[in-house]
């Protein structure tokens, strides 16, 4: 047994946490955090548009120009930025990548012609190099979700900096440039944790929209809380490894569809200075 099949024990650990505790950390609150303490109807049907060719370039070139370095932040995005009248979106996928399940999101997103972002895990992108590869190829950004997942919180600052550093650097040697934003494992955040990634050049990124995939409710409680909640700078969190995901793939061929028929831009987080 892997430790990201061990899922359900590691959710558990967080259990002993009060959701009001690491609503200090993060800033969210009520059901969004309980993951760590542990809109539109139907539309009519939609053509499915051909890929367009910025989805085969990666985001920025390995020698393109440098952004302005991060500032250390108290608080992980938890939205996007967005203008009055843009109804953009972002989707999230944790604790991959998994080739039982990673291809077939890649493939749904493709199917739409949408980007998403993919916190990786190290010691999993290690196992399938060709699908970071395949990610950042086809346009989506690469975060790094530390090399094993644990809870930061209980960690020193070596430790710490160990599980994100090393990630970052199978992401930089694996695709060619490095992450540039790091999703705390269970959502949970301090001042260690902050700095750390900052230093490495990342910077925080959270969730507004927790689709509870990870505690596989049935793919219809995960359709509904993710639509239902659907709004302008919602940053959704969904799981394409750590367990059966399956429930994840019919949420995510039905919800995104609806969310596109209901005008939502799916789009992808800009860090500081881009």
């Amino acid at each position: 047994m892997t430790k990201h099949q061990d899922t359900t024990g590691r959710r558990a650990l967080l259990r002993g946490f009060t959701a009001a505790g690491l609503a200090a950390l993060t800033g969210c609150t009520g059901a969004d955090r309980q993951r760590a303490a542990q809109g539109p109807a139907g539309g009519a049907a939609r053509p499915v548009r051909e890929p367009s060719t910025y989805r085969l370039r990666p985001m920025a070139g390995a020698g393109g120009p440098r952004r302005a370095a991060p500032k250390v932040r108290t608080a992980p995005v938890l939205r996007l930025d967005t203008e009055p009248g843009d109804r953009a979106m972002a989707l999230t996928f944790d604790d991959g990548p998994d080739p039982a399940y990673t291809p077939e999101i890649l493939r749904i997103l493709r199917e739409h012609d949408v980007r998403a972002t993919f916190l990786v895990c190290g010691d999993r992108a290690r196992e399938s190099p060709d699908l970071l590869r395949r990610m950042a190829g086809e346009g989506h950004v690469i975060g790094n979700h530390t090399w094993t997942h644990p809870l930061l919180l209980k960690l020193d600052r070596t430790r710490i900096r160990a599980e994100i550093e090393r990630t970052s650097e199978l992401i930089e040697r694996t695709v060619g440039e490095p992450p540039l934003w790091f999703r705390a494992p269970y959502g949970a955040w301090n001042r260690n944790v902050f700095e750390l990634g900052t230093e490495l050049g990342m910077e925080p990124l959270a969730w507004t929209v927790d689709s509870l995939d990870w505690d596989n409710p049935g793919a219809p409680t995960v359709i509904s809380r993710v639509v239902h909640r659907a709004a302008p700078g919602v940053i959704v969190l969904n799981h394409d490894a750590g367990g059966d995901r399956s429930q994840t793939l019919t949420a995510v061929r039905s919800y995104l569809p609806r969310l596109l028929d209901a005008g939502y831009r799916m789009t992808v987080p800009r860090p500081y200075g881009v």
